[in-house]
């Protein structure tokens, strides 16, 4: 190849060459240049920093958790720790006679100042943290006392909160719900009002160690308007405090939750009350009814006795077995006792009605064989005998007021077809003094079973209304 071509191809590739680089430079140029905003007319919008990028601050750092031990109360070997506490009730849930308890969801929170959790802020704002940082610092040992059940929500997440303050001050929330005995007095039930109490205390830590204290009197406890129960009426809530003893360990700081229940009565005036009532009235029915209709009688008084019986036990069976009497057991038993007289009465009647026809027929018989011989006054001393043979009126008969009329016999033969009347008049002697009159008359009020039941009429409602009275002025 000639020398002059071999120039003219390495002039080529240079020119190539330097082209390449002179577009690459004006690239860079395009790029890095910034965009003129009175050309385009439009304002140029900053993009703002990324705080989390830049700034790469620990919490645990701010707050010196790792620096410090924890494990040890704020103030170690100085005065006892202030931790105020206020409460703010939820709802009750349930109240239980039979297990004597309660269940109550509240929000239990506590005031307190550790120095090893301050931390500088320009602000003066608190850091909220959740129950992570709980298990890494100290918080009171506060426990519920005689509780039966508690736990903490953890629904989605567990229901607690942490709130630091710069200067050191610190707000611990917790949402719990806790199942605690009530100590309950049901002498008056229905008609009673129960007062429980929700304890608070420190477990480990002393009066020396730890102050526990509402943190606002009174005022510290708060409850939601929308509480309700069933069976009671919640009168009062309210707060107190007092030292607790325990000979092993020492003075304790003890706080209360008070609050008063009434029990609503319309409940049990409906299931209770009213059916014992009508039961009771039932019963003496049995008075209007003849005393020859032995089976509705008899059915009657059975029937209302079983049925007292099961609402006695049915009342029972929701209460715990106290070993007193309640006032519904006072009420419900009294009317028992009155069913159960009026089948005691039916049966007085029965049986004085029976000794009476045994009586009659005895003197039925007495006076057949008087009408078909002679008179006989035999073993009546203070009685005479009337036999009237003959033709007599009807009025005749009706004046011998207190005789007793003998009818024909059925098997008297046809040739004696005149009718016959044998009349027993029993007359006191003039010597009978008044006390015997009136021993007789009082055996004639006996004997006589119609003046049991009309007796019976007035003198059974008039004593149960009498109990009402009673009843209802004392337990109201």
């Amino acid at each position: 190849m000639p020398i002059s071509l071999r120039l003219l191809l390495l002039l080529c590739c240079l020119a190539l060459v330097s082209e390449g680089r002179k577009k690459n430079h004006s690239r860079k140029k395009r790029w890095s240049t910034p965009v003129d905003t009175h050309k385009l007319g439009q304002p140029l919008t900053k993009k703002p920093a990324d705080g989390t990028k830049t700034r790469k601050v620990k919490t645990d750092q701010l707050l010196r958790v790792e620096d410090h031990d924890f494990t040890m109360r704020p103030a170690f070997a100085g005065p006892a720790v202030p931790v105020g506490v206020d409460v703010q009730v939820e709802s009750l849930d349930s109240i239980s006679e039979v297990d004597m308890d309660f269940t109550m969801t509240l929000y239990l929170r506590h005031y307190w100042k550790d120095e090893r959790l301050a931390f500088p802020s320009s602000t003066n704002k608190s850091m909220t943290f959740d129950g992570r940082l709980v298990k890494k610092i100290w918080v009171p040992d506060v426990f519920f006392v005689h509780s039966k059940r508690s736990f903490i929500h953890d629904t989605t997440t567990d229901n607690i909160m942490l709130r630091v303050f710069p200067d050191g001050h610190v707000l611990y929330s917790l949402r719990v719900t806790v199942t605690a005995a009530c100590n309950m007095d049901f002498s008056r039930f229905p008609l009673d009002s129960q007062t429980c109490t929700l304890e608070l205390e420190s477990y480990a830590y002393t009066d020396e160690d730890l102050m526990l204290y509402w943190k606002s009197g009174d005022e510290s406890l708060s409850t939601d308007d929308r509480i309700s129960l069933s069976q009671f009426l919640i009168q009062k809530f309210h707060t107190s405090s007092r030292l607790a003893f325990y000979s092993s360990t020492g003075w304790y700081n003890r706080l209360y939750i008070n609050f008063t229940l009434r029990r609503h009565i319309f409940f049990f005036l409906l299931q209770t009350y009213f059916p014992a009532t009508l039961m009771v009235m039932l019963s003496w029915v049995s008075f209007w009814i003849d005393r020859r209709a032995v089976p509705a009688r008899v059915s009657l008084g059975i029937t209302t006795v079983l049925t007292m019986s099961t609402i006695i036990t049915g009342v029972n069976a929701s209460m715990p077995r106290v070993s007193y009497i309640k006032a519904v057991d006072i009420y419900l038993w009294v009317s028992f006792v009155f069913v159960f007289l009026s089948v005691l009465e039916y049966a007085a009647v029965n049986y004085l009605t029976t000794l009476r026809d045994g009586k009659d027929r005895k003197l039925r018989d007495k006076a057949r064989e008087q009408a078909q011989g002679l008179p006989c006054t035999c073993g009546m001393t203070h009685a005479r005998t009337m036999m009237l043979d003959g033709s007599y009126s009807e009025a005749d008969a009706n004046s011998l007021a207190g005789y007793t009329r003998e009818p024909e016999a059925p098997d008297a033969p046809p040739e004696k077809s005149q009718e016959r009347m044998v009349v027993h008049l029993a007359l006191d002697t003039e010597s009978t003094g008044a006390t015997k009159k009136k021993g007789l008359r009082g055996f004639r009020i006996i004997q006589n079973t119609h003046a049991i039941d009309t007796y019976s009429r007035m003198i059974f409602p008039g004593a149960y209304i009498f109990f009402n009275l009673i009843y209802w002025s004392v337990y109201c």
